[in-house]
């Protein structure tokens, strides 16, 4: 039975890459899950378009040229490829670095968040239920296609969480107990899980006793950080080791 490609919904059993890049990223870390590539008739002679084209050529993958389909599908005059795929499900890894997020709301921040901690070398992500959709292809997008590279579990609540994983839990939020970043050693108790609240509502009661409360020191010049530069800044400070040399 062929795909219904239709404009996404999260019901779908599938999803899009939208771009060039993306859908290359996909066939590269998960080829054994597209279904077909579909490409602009303007992306003619574009070098990532024909580097798409070899890729899909020397693994069988079918592309099919549908101007009208490829703007139907990315509501972009200038996407040149949509890659169609069937969702999948990973794991969080044991023994390894986890990020945690709770409740998030945001495609965008979701999606630079994902390409953030891929770029720090976390490859294992989190989210608590519900949340949005990983699998949105405004996710894809923002994440440039490092969603592929992860694996990223989704979980009823944290406890559901811990009673797979025992790492060193820190929670960032705001708490009267909360230690600065700086002064945490994240090389003492590794594997780590860094866990982050709601874009609105940050980490609540449930946490408590759950990890040590961490706070990003920062100017009084603003109330808070956003999300996916909380993140960015935390994976950072944690992985730091792995840059430090040279």
């Amino acid at each position: 039975m062929s795909l219904l490609l239709k404009t996404y919904h999260r019901d779908l059993s599938h999803s899009y890459t939208l771009g060039v890049f993306p859908t290359i990223e996909l066939i590269k870390h998960k080829p054994q899950m597209v279904k077909k590539v579909i490409l602009h008739s303007k992306g003619s002679g574009n070098a990532g378009v024909e580097k798409l084209n070899d890729i899909c050529g020397r693994l069988g993958i079918p592309i099919v040229i549908n101007d009208k389909l490829t703007l139907k599908l990315s509501k972009k005059e200038d996407c040149f490829a949509v890659g169609v795929f069937q969702k999948y499900t990973s794991q969080c890894l044991k023994g390894q670095n986890h990020v945690i997020l709770d409740h998030p709301s945001d495609m965008g921040n979701l999606g630079t968040i994902i390409r953030t901690v891929l770029g720090f070398g976390i490859t294992n992500l989190g989210i608590i239920k519900p949340s949005v959709d990983i699998f949105n292809p405004k996710v894809i997008r923002a994440s440039m296609g490092a969603i592929f590279r992860m694996n990223i579990e989704y979980y009823d609540d944290f406890d559901q969480y811990r009673s797979s994983h025992e790492n060193s839990v820190y929670l960032f939020a705001l708490n009267k107990s909360a230690t600065k970043l700086t002064n945490i050693n994240c090389y003492q108790n590794s594997p780590y899980t860094l866990v982050f609240g709601n874009e609105g509502s940050g980490l609540g009661e449930e946490y408590e006793n759950k990890g040590e409360y961490v706070i990003i020191p920062h100017t009084d010049s603003i109330d808070s950080l956003n999300l996916s530069v909380a993140v960015g800044i935390s994976a950072q400070y944690f992985t730091k080791d792995l840059f430090s040399a040279g």
